[in-house]
């Protein structure tokens, strides 16, 4: 776990009702790089993500981001202190065009030179702006997704799934902006595409069943010998 975390989760239980998926989990999110959360489908990756944007709500255990006690927080004060998510899926409204989901993206900080950096960042976006984002491509929404969370300035950004339906041919490109993103902020990607993961990401958490099975530097995570035992099917 990173020295100085700036989200700090403490054994921390959450799930959905009665159903328990997480269990006891602690981990740690530096100020700054990239962090994977790894495991199979049915690990807990996406109900850690919910849990921590405040989507789902955690029985048990402690979440502390900048600072603060964040684990009863309302999701839009989390967002306004500085946490960006882009989930699996619905990541963009599909019938409003390329500027208008970017011009919602940018409510609370309505300024053309946060539209402008997103558009440096993926160029494709620029050449369809007036697009019903419903219309892109795969890749192209996931962009359209990650554009309009940094539109809101996190100092944390939540990925999960970032590559998932896209073409392979635009997944180096998603890749690098991710990596450049985490010279600058935090970035916690839940990706089954390992090599993606573990070039983002200088720490790796792995889940297996709701509870951390294996954590350490990415290099380190990915020379697991049990590592392919955590992600088989």
């Amino acid at each position: 776990m990173p020295d100085t975390p700036f989200l700090d989760i403490a054994h921390l239980d959450a799930g959905y009702g009665r159903s328990q998926v997480l269990f006891d989990v602690t981990l740690g999110i530096p100020w700054r790089g990239g962090v994977a959360v790894l495991g199979r489908n049915g690990a807990g990756k996406t109900t850690l993500m919910k849990t921590i944007v405040g989507e789902i709500g955690l029985s048990n255990g402690k979440l502390t981001f900048d600072g603060r006690d964040i684990g009863r927080c309302p999701t839009e004060e989390r967002v306004r202190l500085g946490i960006g998510y882009v989930p699996q899926e619905h990541s963009v409204f599909a019938r409003l065009s390329v500027r208008d989901n970017l011009a919602v993206g940018a409510l609370n900080n309505p300024n053309t030179a946060a539209i402008d950096r997103v558009l440096a960042i993926f160029p494709k976006l620029g050449q369809r702006l007036d697009q019903p984002a419903g219309t892109l491509s795969g890749g192209e929404r996931k962009m359209l997704a990650i554009g309009r969370a940094m539109l809101g300035y996190p100092k944390l950004l939540l990925l999960d799934e970032p590559t998932e339906g896209v073409w392979i041919g635009v997944i180096e490109e998603i890749t690098e902006r991710l990596i450049e993103l985490a010279k600058e902020i935090a970035v916690v990607i839940v990706e089954q595409h390992l090599d993606l993961a573990l070039r983002v990401a200088d720490y790796a958490y792995v889940l297996d069943r709701g509870r951390v099975a294996l954590h350490g530097p990415a290099g380190e995570i990915r020379n697991a010998p049990e590592l392919l035992r955590y992600l088989a099917p």
